[in-house]
């Protein structure tokens, strides 16, 4: 057993885990392990399960982070027996009961919902389901507007496609309840109205950083302060 919490990313809709890289370099550097599983996408309570079973199998304690839809993640499998910490970047905070739909509700709505671009998928009842990704022009400004030009192409290019069911679903638990959280808050988030980041952190009772002038992206175009936020968390719950 460790005494240095593992840290488990979850990256949210819209991106993959190489969206992480740069907060994994920062968190290695300091001898932090650090793993960043991928998110099916699927569903809320199908995906929470996915990253619930990560951190089970994790020997020592576990810090769970997540990004935007990944958030929901973590609110629910952050009940797992040896998560000792959650850390939301960007990210939707649920309440027990809550579906993302609901907590968006909470506050006008950002320009990412007018510019989802609806896809579909096959499921094994045969019925065809239905996936979004943000429509590739308006991507740079809604998600990624502090990155590169460059690179944000190549992230809209890359973009995983989210199950549009994942907005309906109601989160099985609220781990925050009984453990410690913390919370950055991108203030210039266009992807989630950064009111409703701020909304869940204080319900949360989340320890909070705000950083001005940041996108969606900001474990992207920010990796440093982001990996400062989940230090501080391991250092507390380690």
């Amino acid at each position: 057993m460790t005494t240095t919490p593992t840290v488990v990313l979850v990256h949210g809709a819209f991106a993959d885990a190489t969206s992480w890289s740069g907060v994994i370099t920062e968190l290695q550097n300091h001898g932090i392990p650090v793993i960043a599983p991928p998110n099916p996408l699927r569903g809320l309570a199908s995906d929470a399960a996915y990253v619930a079973s990560v951190a089970a199998q994790i020997d020592g304690p576990v810090v769970l982070v997540g990004h935007s839809y990944g958030g929901a993640l973590i609110t629910v499998a952050g009940v797992t027996e040896n998560v000792v910490g959650l850390v939301y970047v960007a990210a939707y905070a649920l309440e027990e009961g809550e579906s993302l739909g609901e907590l968006q509700g909470r506050y006008p709505l950002s320009p990412l919902v007018s510019n989802l671009k609806e896809w579909t998928y096959p499921t094994p009842g045969g019925e065809p389901a239905v996936e979004v990704t943000i429509a590739q022009d308006a991507f740079p400004s809604i998600f990624a507007a502090d990155v590169p030009a460059d690179v944000t192409k190549v992230l809209a290019a890359a973009q995983r496609p989210l199950a549009a069911a994942a907005f309906e679903e109601k989160a099985e638990a609220a781990a925050w309840r009984t453990k410690p959280s913390w919370a950055l808050i991108a203030a210039a988030d266009e992807a989630i109205n950064p009111d409703v980041e701020r909304f869940g952190a204080r319900r949360a009772g989340a320890t909070v950083v705000e950083l001005e002038g940041a996108s969606h992206a900001v474990a992207v175009s920010r990796p440093k302060e982001v990996a400062d936020l989940i230090r501080d968390a391991v250092r507390a719950t380690g």
